[in-house]
């Protein structure tokens, strides 16, 4: 049985990842986190923005912490 769509099988697989995401304890991480749902559906091109936006909603969430607490 061949595949005609190998590239779904891989969103999907994300998109579990995404929505199965556990709890952090920390409620800003997890609404940053939860951005990344924002990448289902999207055309490839889009998700370098996403991933770019969550990525430096968590460098601030750490650079708030400060150093000692990371």
């Amino acid at each position: 049985m061949t595949d005609e769509h190998p590239d779904e099988n891989q969103n999907h697989d994300a998109e579990r990842a995404v929505a199965e995401a556990p709890a952090t304890g920390d409620a800003r991480v997890d609404d940053a986190v939860a951005g990344l749902r924002r990448l289902q559906g999207r055309p490839a091109e889009d998700h370098v923005a996403v991933l770019e936006e969550v990525h430096g909603q968590l460098r601030d969430i750490l650079d708030d912490l400060g150093p000692g607490q990371q």
